[in-house]
């Protein structure tokens, strides 16, 4: 048991070290090619945040461990909304000036119906995943022909003024890419050993280390980028991260995973853990969407995000120990 606790420990220190490498290489080799700024902070970067989850699900699916595969999607959301943004709010109040994200806040309530409406019946079939992978691949196309018609926007802006603050030559961007992602899958692999045998040491379900310890490592790149984002004002990248991110995670990484191996899904799933991702994206969007002006989510609705993530994480552990 003591190798498989540090099995999880060290390979979410290797997996979050190496997923910034990997989206550090990505965006300067991107900026290199001449890719705009807003596509870079949309696309490079959102993908990159979301490469723990999405090979950690992957691999879990791959070995049959389809509690993990799940838990860590939608375990991740949840603490991307309710820990993530939490945090970062009460940092800095986050204000959401770009037309983009406030656009992808509705889209992404509309996902979150569609996941729920494939688990209701207990399975996601190999169809499921491939609509899931559709709708993410349409999805990204109109939000980069969206981004792209605008020759000014916030998140832009603030992302080319953060890659001018760390320029990196393409030679040097395309050894970190590389390096990054042998890592990550390495790590990732470490990870999935130890969570499997932790589970099977106390006897709990593989949902539950997913949806817990899993979840909190691999979202911790989103952690870490937000909070910095925010200390330097730099709000509408702190909230794309997230929003990105969960997009990315409900749509391809569960796609992903589908594809490798459909996977029954445990009736928990649809009426706690998919409850409670709908339940606080409707609130991220009442909280910040700004229907009268720029949207803002303050230090009060910040800590009532962490609130809920401190619920919701202990229901989870007490349930356990019945």
């Amino acid at each position: 048991m003591g190798v498989a606790f540090l099995a999880v420990l060290f390979g979410l220190v290797l997996l979050v070290w190496s997923a910034d490498r990997f989206v550090d290489g990505s965006a300067a080799a991107a900026r290199n090619f001449g890719m705009p700024p807003l596509l870079i902070g949309m696309v490079i970067v959102g993908f990159g945040t979301s490469a723990p989850e999405m090979l950690v699900s992957a691999l879990a699916s791959f070995q049959n461990n389809p509690g993990i595969a799940l838990g860590n999607a939608y375990g991740s959301n949840i603490t991307n909304i309710a820990l993530i943004l939490g945090v970062t709010a009460l940092i800095s109040p986050i204000a959401v000036h770009s037309q983009v994200l406030r656009k992808e806040l509705p889209i992404l309530i509309a996902v979150t119906a569609l996941a729920a409406s494939q688990l209701w019946d207990g399975e996601l079939t190999r169809i499921d995943a491939l609509v899931l992978l559709g709708v993410f691949a349409g999805l990204m196309a109109w939000t980069i022909w969206q981004g792209l018609r605008k020759k000014t926007d916030a998140l832009g802006n603030e992302m080319e003024q953060e890659l001018a603050e760390q320029t990196m030559p393409l030679g040097r961007a395309i050894f970190w890419v590389v390096v990054g992602l042998l890592l990550l899958i390495a790590s990732s692999r470490i990870l999935v050993w130890g969570a499997v045998e932790i589970a099977h040491g106390f006897g709990v379900s593989d949902l539950i280390i997913g949806l817990t310890i899993v979840a909190i490592g691999t979202s911790l790149p989103e952690l870490a980028s937000s909070v910095i984002a925010a200390r330097k004002g730099e709000h509408d990248i702190a909230l794309g991260n997230i929003l990105g991110s969960n997009l990315f995670n409900t749509l391809a990484v569960v796609g992903i995973a589908g594809v490798i191996q459909p996977m029954p899904v445990a009736p928990e799933v649809f009426s706690r853990d998919i409850l409670v991702m709908a339940a606080i994206t409707l609130a991220l969007f009442v909280i910040s969407f700004g229907f009268r002006g720029p949207g803002r989510i303050n230090r009060l609705e910040g800590a009532a995000l962490m609130a809920c993530y401190v619920g919701y994480t202990a229901y989870l552990v007490v349930g356990v120990f019945k």
